[in-house]
């Protein structure tokens, strides 16, 4: 058992994917985690996994660490709530957007100095496509971002129990203000959950026979477009004032492009669309690459599998007898064919040898 930088107890409210996540994680570190749902069921499913053990009212609790992990529109008032219950614990949220939360605690009523003192905002940049505690799973958070947004009130002491919260649960800590967490999730988090769901609803009405020919670019473009509508509305309402900003911005390139496109012959028309995707082209770049270090400019290649049991694991196994590295891989299908598409991301430098030796071994690869 790996040791702990918290000793606990520590109390969970909300036991949906993060809050079982959070406890399942805490568990495994031997620390005793308490878990409260105002779902019955949700709260016994996540007991049931072993995230925690149900929390009981009449218990005289006294929590080294409370996790607020419910939705965003309720967030500052559980907060509240667990800041005035329980006078000597750290709380934290795990909410999406920080500076709405912390603007209605520091409006709210009965919450002095010393009990916000006690609070920091934090926010763990991980999920999956699944939601609630039968999807929870404790290494959700390795090697994901969890960023401590404190506030001015915050103590070192509650700053130091948050970040040993992430630190136990193996996260990448970074540290923002509210307000530079919000305005950076607005840019990678929230507009492209828009512009996928604006792109996906084109697709509502569009013939089926014109969308056999989707390839992965549109299912990369609109994957999160599958998003749950309920939370991203509470999400997108709370930052609204930072995503206006850049919504703006996009707006402004839209018009740009719209005026482009009804006069595509029209002298510098081609010069303004290739600059156009040159500052796309750029943006891009800036991404950071592998394991969060500087971006790189990889290799692509595409080798052709047949669709049967086994294929794509015999492929992978001779790349590594091969000695090459993957960067990346992605999987797609020919339409009407049974065949697949497997797509490798390579250093520059291996693609050529890599090339050659699955040529040698049988394999088709398409230059």
């Amino acid at each position: 058992m790996n040791p702990s930088h918290l000793s606990g107890p520590v109390l969970v409210l909300g036991s949906g994917l993060l809050g079982a996540s959070i406890g399942l994680g805490l568990r495994a570190r031997g620390i005793e985690v308490v878990l409260s749902d105002p779902s019955p069921s949700a709260q016994a499913v996540a007991v049931d996994i072993g995230a925690g053990r149900a929390f009981d009212p009449a218990e005289n609790l006294a929590p080294q660490l409370v996790v607020v992990a419910v939705p965003p529109d309720v967030t500052a008032a559980v907060v509240a709530a667990a800041l005035l219950r329980y006078g000597s614990a750290v709380v934290v949220d795990i909410a999406s957007v920080k500076g709405a939360v912390l603007a209605e605690l520091q409006g709210r009523e009965g919450l002095d100095a010393s009990a916000l003192a006690r609070y920091v905002g934090t926010h763990p940049m991980a999920g999956r496509e699944r939601s609630g505690p039968v999807a929870a799973r404790g290494e959700l958070f390795n090697s994901m971002p969890w960023v401590l947004c404190p506030s001015e009130a915050s103590s070192a002491h509650a700053i130091k129990v948050a970040h040993s919260l992430a630190i136990d649960l193996d996260a990448v800590v970074f540290r923002f203000t509210p307000d530079e967490h919000d305005g950076a999730v607005a840019l990678v988090s929230h507009l492209p959950q828009l512009m996928s769901s604006l792109v996906a609803s084109r697709l509502a009405e569009t013939p089926s026979h014109a969308l056999s020919l989707a390839g992965n670019g549109l299912r990369d473009v609109t994957r999160i477009a599958a998003s749950d509508p309920s939370l991203w509305v509470q999400i997108l309402g709370a930052n609204a004032p930072k995503l206006l900003e850049i919504m703006q911005g996009v707006r402004t390139d839209l018009d740009r492009l719209i005026n482009t496109l009804s006069a595509p012959t029209a002298p510098g028309a081609r010069l303004d669309l290739a600059q156009l995707m040159a500052e796309g082209n750029a943006g891009q770049s800036r991404i950071p690459g592998k394991h969060g270090g500087p971006a790189q400019q990889y290799s692509w290649l595409t080798v052709l599998v047949d669709d049967k049991p086994g294929q794509i694991a015999k492929l992978l196994t001779e790349i590594g007898e091969i000695g090459v590295n993957l960067e990346d891989l992605r999987l797609d299908h020919s339409a009407g064919v049974q065949v697949g598409m497997v797509e490798l991301s390579v250093l520059p430098a291996r693609r050529v040898a890599l090339v050659e030796e699955l040529t040698a071994r049988g394999w088709k690869v398409i230059q």
